[in-house]
Protein backbone atom coordinates (compact mmCIF):
# COMPACT_ATOMS: atom_id res chain seq x y z
CA UNK A 1 0.00 0.00 0.00
CA UNK A 2 1.56 3.26 -0.58
CA UNK A 3 2.33 5.88 1.51
CA UNK A 4 0.35 9.05 2.07
CA UNK A 5 1.16 12.09 -0.40
CA UNK A 6 3.72 14.58 0.61
CA UNK A 7 0.35 17.19 1.38
CA UNK A 8 -1.13 14.40 3.87
CA UNK A 9 1.74 14.34 5.82
CA UNK A 10 2.58 18.08 6.01
CA UNK A 11 -1.08 18.36 7.31
CA UNK A 12 -1.35 15.45 9.27
CA UNK A 13 2.08 16.90 11.41
CA UNK A 14 0.89 20.87 11.40
CA UNK A 15 -2.81 20.90 11.98
CA UNK A 16 -2.96 20.01 15.73
CA UNK A 17 0.11 22.62 16.30
CA UNK A 18 -1.76 25.44 14.18
CA UNK A 19 -5.16 24.81 15.72
CA UNK A 20 -3.56 24.73 19.02
CA UNK A 21 -2.00 28.05 18.72
CA UNK A 22 -5.22 29.84 18.27
CA UNK A 23 -6.97 27.91 20.96
CA UNK A 24 -3.91 28.95 23.01
CA UNK A 25 -4.20 32.41 21.91
CA UNK A 26 -8.18 32.55 21.89
CA UNK A 27 -8.04 31.51 25.88
CA UNK A 28 -5.85 34.51 26.48
CA UNK A 29 -8.37 36.77 25.12
CA UNK A 30 -10.77 35.32 27.23
CA UNK A 31 -8.27 35.59 30.45
CA UNK A 32 -7.37 39.03 29.65
CA UNK A 33 -11.17 40.35 29.64
CA UNK A 34 -11.83 38.67 33.15
CA UNK A 35 -8.85 40.48 34.35
CA UNK A 36 -10.27 43.87 32.43
CA UNK A 37 -7.91 44.44 30.21
CA UNK A 38 -9.85 45.28 27.30
CA UNK A 39 -7.88 46.64 24.85
CA UNK A 40 -5.23 43.79 25.07
CA UNK A 41 -7.72 40.98 25.07
CA UNK A 42 -9.20 42.91 21.51
CA UNK A 43 -6.03 42.25 20.35
CA UNK A 44 -5.73 38.56 21.18
CA UNK A 45 -8.71 38.07 19.77
CA UNK A 46 -7.57 39.60 16.55
CA UNK A 47 -4.90 37.40 16.82
CA UNK A 48 -6.52 34.47 17.25
CA UNK A 49 -9.10 35.55 14.91
CA UNK A 50 -6.60 35.95 11.56
CA UNK A 51 -4.86 32.80 12.60
CA UNK A 52 -8.06 30.71 12.66
CA UNK A 53 -9.45 32.14 9.04
CA UNK A 54 -5.92 31.12 7.73
CA UNK A 55 -6.63 27.22 9.40
CA UNK A 56 -9.96 27.40 8.19
CA UNK A 57 -8.49 28.72 4.63
CA UNK A 58 -6.30 26.12 4.36
CA UNK A 59 -8.72 23.51 5.33
CA UNK A 60 -11.09 24.33 2.67
CA UNK A 61 -8.58 25.02 -0.18
CA UNK A 62 -7.23 20.97 0.71
CA UNK A 63 -10.63 20.06 0.72
CA UNK A 64 -11.61 21.31 -2.71
CA UNK A 65 -8.25 20.36 -3.92
CA UNK A 66 -9.24 17.10 -3.72
CA UNK A 67 -6.91 15.77 -0.99
CA UNK A 68 -7.88 12.10 -0.02
CA UNK A 69 -9.16 11.84 3.25
CA UNK A 70 -9.75 8.41 3.34
CA UNK A 71 -6.33 7.85 3.35
CA UNK A 72 -5.39 8.65 6.80
CA UNK A 73 -7.54 5.71 7.92
CA UNK A 74 -5.38 3.26 5.99
CA UNK A 75 -1.85 4.96 7.88
CA UNK A 76 -1.43 3.96 11.57
CA UNK A 77 -1.53 7.10 13.78
CA UNK A 78 -2.34 9.67 11.42
CA UNK A 79 -6.28 9.48 11.59
CA UNK A 80 -5.60 9.89 15.35
CA UNK A 81 -3.79 12.97 14.59
CA UNK A 82 -6.40 14.45 12.59
CA UNK A 83 -8.91 13.85 14.91
CA UNK A 84 -6.80 15.86 17.55
CA UNK A 85 -6.38 18.58 15.31
CA UNK A 86 -10.07 18.66 14.51
CA UNK A 87 -11.04 18.48 17.95
CA UNK A 88 -8.86 21.33 18.79
CA UNK A 89 -10.06 23.33 16.15
CA UNK A 90 -13.84 22.57 17.88
CA UNK A 91 -12.39 23.89 21.25
CA UNK A 92 -10.65 26.93 20.01
CA UNK A 93 -13.61 28.14 17.43
CA UNK A 94 -15.61 27.65 20.88
CA UNK A 95 -12.89 29.81 22.74
CA UNK A 96 -13.21 32.43 19.63
CA UNK A 97 -16.90 32.32 20.27
CA UNK A 98 -16.90 33.11 23.86
CA UNK A 99 -14.37 36.36 23.02
CA UNK A 100 -16.95 38.31 20.94
CA UNK A 101 -19.13 37.43 22.65
CA UNK A 102 -17.37 39.29 26.09
CA UNK A 103 -17.07 41.76 23.15
CA UNK A 104 -20.71 42.13 22.49
CA UNK A 105 -20.71 40.36 19.51
CA UNK A 106 -23.17 37.79 20.30
CA UNK A 107 -24.64 36.99 16.89
CA UNK A 108 -21.03 35.83 15.92
CA UNK A 109 -20.03 34.29 18.68
CA UNK A 110 -23.98 32.53 18.48
CA UNK A 111 -22.58 31.56 14.93
CA UNK A 112 -19.38 30.34 16.03
CA UNK A 113 -21.10 28.10 18.67
CA UNK A 114 -23.06 26.26 15.61
CA UNK A 115 -20.50 25.53 13.67
CA UNK A 116 -18.29 24.12 16.59
CA UNK A 117 -21.34 21.87 17.00
CA UNK A 118 -21.97 20.93 14.10
CA UNK A 119 -17.83 20.16 13.61
CA UNK A 120 -17.43 18.21 17.23
CA UNK A 121 -19.64 14.75 16.75
CA UNK A 122 -17.52 13.32 14.10
CA UNK A 123 -13.90 13.45 15.86
CA UNK A 124 -15.90 12.75 18.94
CA UNK A 125 -16.98 9.57 18.00
CA UNK A 126 -13.73 8.14 15.81
CA UNK A 127 -12.26 5.35 17.72
CA UNK A 128 -8.73 5.25 18.45
CA UNK A 129 -6.43 3.54 16.49
CA UNK A 130 -3.92 2.17 18.93
CA UNK A 131 -5.90 0.10 21.22
CA UNK A 132 -5.40 0.48 24.74
CA UNK A 133 -2.05 1.95 24.20
CA UNK A 134 -1.24 4.37 26.91
CA UNK A 135 -1.84 7.71 25.31
CA UNK A 136 -0.02 11.34 25.42
CA UNK A 137 -1.91 14.81 26.63
CA UNK A 138 -3.72 14.88 23.43
CA UNK A 139 -6.08 12.10 24.50
CA UNK A 140 -7.45 14.77 26.59
CA UNK A 141 -8.93 16.85 23.58
CA UNK A 142 -12.20 14.89 23.72
CA UNK A 143 -12.77 16.99 26.74
CA UNK A 144 -11.72 20.05 25.89
CA UNK A 145 -13.61 20.36 23.03
CA UNK A 146 -16.80 19.20 24.87
CA UNK A 147 -15.93 21.76 27.64
CA UNK A 148 -15.23 24.98 25.07
CA UNK A 149 -18.98 23.98 24.07
CA UNK A 150 -20.46 24.55 27.68
CA UNK A 151 -18.47 27.35 28.26
CA UNK A 152 -19.91 28.82 24.89
CA UNK A 153 -23.04 28.13 25.54
CA UNK A 154 -23.40 29.21 29.43
CA UNK A 155 -21.60 32.28 28.30
CA UNK A 156 -24.67 32.97 25.48
CA UNK A 157 -26.85 31.77 27.45
CA UNK A 158 -26.28 34.50 30.26
CA UNK A 159 -25.96 37.01 27.14
CA UNK A 160 -29.18 36.23 25.77
CA UNK A 161 -31.14 35.33 28.78
CA UNK A 162 -31.84 31.40 27.39
CA UNK A 163 -32.54 28.79 29.73
CA UNK A 164 -32.51 26.54 27.02
CA UNK A 165 -28.81 27.13 26.17
CA UNK A 166 -27.72 27.30 29.97
CA UNK A 167 -29.10 23.65 30.31
CA UNK A 168 -28.07 22.11 27.14
CA UNK A 169 -24.59 23.76 28.61
CA UNK A 170 -24.81 21.66 31.49
CA UNK A 171 -25.33 18.67 29.84
CA UNK A 172 -21.86 18.93 27.60
CA UNK A 173 -20.21 20.34 31.05
CA UNK A 174 -20.94 16.68 32.53
CA UNK A 175 -20.50 14.68 29.63
CA UNK A 176 -17.16 16.67 29.57
CA UNK A 177 -16.00 15.41 32.93
CA UNK A 178 -16.98 11.60 32.06
CA UNK A 179 -14.97 12.40 29.28
CA UNK A 180 -11.62 13.31 31.74
CA UNK A 181 -12.03 10.46 33.23
CA UNK A 182 -11.98 8.38 30.53
CA UNK A 183 -8.65 10.26 29.19
CA UNK A 184 -6.99 9.90 32.25
CA UNK A 185 -7.27 6.12 32.78
CA UNK A 186 -5.25 6.25 28.95
CA UNK A 187 -3.04 9.09 30.07
CA UNK A 188 0.99 8.02 29.80
CA UNK A 189 1.96 9.29 33.19
CA UNK A 190 5.42 8.83 31.70
CA UNK A 191 5.17 12.09 29.56
CA UNK A 192 4.87 13.73 32.59
CA UNK A 193 8.64 13.38 32.87
CA UNK A 194 9.17 12.73 29.08
CA UNK A 195 6.47 14.98 27.32
CA UNK A 196 7.12 18.11 25.20
CA UNK A 197 4.41 20.05 25.70
CA UNK A 198 1.24 18.66 25.23
CA UNK A 199 1.43 16.64 28.93
CA UNK A 200 -0.10 19.95 30.52
CA UNK A 201 -3.64 19.36 28.85
CA UNK A 202 -4.41 17.26 31.50
CA UNK A 203 -4.18 20.14 33.87
CA UNK A 204 -5.63 22.37 31.14
CA UNK A 205 -8.70 20.27 30.71
CA UNK A 206 -9.51 20.62 34.41
CA UNK A 207 -9.06 24.07 34.06
CA UNK A 208 -11.47 24.33 31.11
CA UNK A 209 -14.03 22.11 33.29
CA UNK A 210 -13.40 24.75 36.35
CA UNK A 211 -14.22 27.61 33.75
CA UNK A 212 -17.64 26.05 32.37
CA UNK A 213 -18.76 25.19 35.50
CA UNK A 214 -17.80 28.65 36.75
CA UNK A 215 -19.68 30.09 33.61
CA UNK A 216 -22.68 27.95 34.33
CA UNK A 217 -22.82 29.41 37.74
CA UNK A 218 -23.19 33.27 36.51
CA UNK A 219 -25.18 32.18 34.10
CA UNK A 220 -28.06 32.42 36.44
CA UNK A 221 -30.24 35.06 37.50
CA UNK A 222 -33.60 35.89 39.22
CA UNK A 223 -35.02 36.15 35.65
CA UNK A 224 -34.16 32.82 34.88
CA UNK A 225 -33.95 30.85 37.85
CA UNK A 226 -31.66 28.16 36.09
CA UNK A 227 -30.84 25.88 39.07
CA UNK A 228 -32.39 25.49 42.39
CA UNK A 229 -30.35 25.50 45.75
CA UNK A 230 -29.75 21.76 45.24
CA UNK A 231 -28.26 22.23 41.88
CA UNK A 232 -26.70 25.95 43.06
CA UNK A 233 -24.65 23.83 45.71
CA UNK A 234 -23.18 20.70 43.77
CA UNK A 235 -22.32 23.02 40.93
CA UNK A 236 -20.45 25.04 43.38
CA UNK A 237 -18.81 22.67 44.93
CA UNK A 238 -17.92 20.73 41.48
CA UNK A 239 -16.56 23.80 40.31
CA UNK A 240 -14.30 24.40 43.30
CA UNK A 241 -12.89 21.13 43.27
CA UNK A 242 -12.00 21.18 39.97
CA UNK A 243 -10.04 24.81 40.30
CA UNK A 244 -8.31 22.95 42.95
CA UNK A 245 -7.01 20.09 41.03
CA UNK A 246 -6.73 22.15 38.22
CA UNK A 247 -4.01 24.48 40.26
CA UNK A 248 -2.50 20.81 41.81
CA UNK A 249 -2.34 19.96 38.80
CA UNK A 250 -0.47 23.02 37.21
CA UNK A 251 2.06 23.04 40.37
CA UNK A 252 3.06 18.87 40.00
CA UNK A 253 3.41 19.60 36.11
CA UNK A 254 5.93 22.24 36.75
CA UNK A 255 7.87 20.98 39.82
CA UNK A 256 8.31 17.94 36.75
CA UNK A 257 9.68 20.29 34.60
CA UNK A 258 12.14 21.58 37.16
CA UNK A 259 13.14 17.93 38.10
CA UNK A 260 13.71 17.23 34.10
CA UNK A 261 14.26 19.89 32.30
CA UNK A 262 12.91 20.06 28.54
CA UNK A 263 14.65 23.21 27.20
CA UNK A 264 14.44 21.94 23.52
CA UNK A 265 11.67 24.05 22.01
CA UNK A 266 8.76 22.02 20.48
CA UNK A 267 5.63 22.98 19.12
CA UNK A 268 3.81 21.31 21.56
CA UNK A 269 4.35 23.92 23.78
CA UNK A 270 0.85 25.81 22.43
CA UNK A 271 -0.40 23.07 24.75
CA UNK A 272 1.06 24.34 27.89
CA UNK A 273 0.29 27.84 27.60
CA UNK A 274 -2.99 26.93 27.04
CA UNK A 275 -3.02 25.30 30.04
CA UNK A 276 -1.66 28.81 31.93
CA UNK A 277 -3.99 30.50 30.14
CA UNK A 278 -6.86 28.63 31.06
CA UNK A 279 -6.34 27.94 34.68
CA UNK A 280 -5.47 31.94 34.62
CA UNK A 281 -9.44 32.51 33.14
CA UNK A 282 -10.48 29.75 35.52
CA UNK A 283 -9.04 31.25 38.78
CA UNK A 284 -10.85 34.69 37.56
CA UNK A 285 -14.07 33.34 36.21
CA UNK A 286 -14.76 31.45 39.72
CA UNK A 287 -13.45 34.45 41.82
CA UNK A 288 -16.06 36.14 40.39
CA UNK A 289 -18.86 33.27 40.78
CA UNK A 290 -18.22 32.05 44.13
CA UNK A 291 -17.14 35.25 45.13
CA UNK A 292 -13.90 34.76 46.52
CA UNK A 293 -11.88 37.71 46.29
CA UNK A 294 -8.33 36.75 46.83
CA UNK A 295 -8.22 34.24 43.83
CA UNK A 296 -8.61 37.33 41.49
CA UNK A 297 -4.58 37.83 42.51
CA UNK A 298 -4.06 34.43 42.18
CA UNK A 299 -5.50 34.82 38.39
CA UNK A 300 -3.64 37.93 37.40
CA UNK A 301 -0.45 36.28 38.22
CA UNK A 302 -1.74 33.24 36.58
CA UNK A 303 -2.39 35.19 33.43
CA UNK A 304 1.19 37.29 33.15
CA UNK A 305 2.63 33.91 33.12
CA UNK A 306 0.59 32.90 30.39
CA UNK A 307 1.62 35.90 28.39
CA UNK A 308 5.20 35.53 29.04
CA UNK A 309 4.09 31.64 27.98
CA UNK A 310 2.94 32.63 24.79
CA UNK A 311 5.52 35.24 23.91
CA UNK A 312 8.02 33.08 24.20
CA UNK A 313 6.78 30.37 22.16
CA UNK A 314 5.40 32.87 19.33
CA UNK A 315 9.05 34.07 19.13
CA UNK A 316 10.29 30.62 18.77
CA UNK A 317 7.43 30.06 15.73
CA UNK A 318 8.44 33.01 14.39
CA UNK A 319 12.32 31.99 14.18
CA UNK A 320 11.55 28.22 13.55
CA UNK A 321 9.14 29.62 10.13
CA UNK A 322 11.94 31.87 9.06
CA UNK A 323 14.10 28.55 8.32
CA UNK A 324 11.20 27.66 5.41
CA UNK A 325 10.68 30.95 3.99
CA UNK A 326 14.04 32.87 4.17
CA UNK A 327 16.48 31.81 0.76
CA UNK A 328 19.23 29.60 1.88
CA UNK A 329 18.02 28.56 4.91
CA UNK A 330 16.68 25.09 4.44
CA UNK A 331 19.17 22.37 3.94
CA UNK A 332 18.79 20.37 0.99
CA UNK A 333 18.09 16.83 2.00
CA UNK A 334 19.25 15.60 -1.39
CA UNK A 335 22.71 13.29 -1.51
CA UNK A 336 26.13 14.74 -1.76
Amino acid sequence: MPGPSPSTAWWAQRAPSASAAVLATGTLTVGLDLAGYGVLSRIALGLACAAWLMLAADFTLRLLAGTRWRAYAAVPGLLDTVATAALTTVAATAVLGTGFSAAGSQSLAAALLVLAVLLWPVPLALPAQDGERRRPGTVFARCMATQGLAVLGATLAAAESAAWLAHAALVLFWLGLVLYVLALARFDVRQLAEGRGDHWLAGGALAISALAGARLISSDSARLYLWNDDDHGVLRRVTAVLLVLALAGCAVLLAAEFLRPRPRHDIRRWATVFAWAKTAAAALAVAAALDVSWLDGLGEVLLWVAVAAWLGVTAWAVASARTYVLPGRVRSRARR
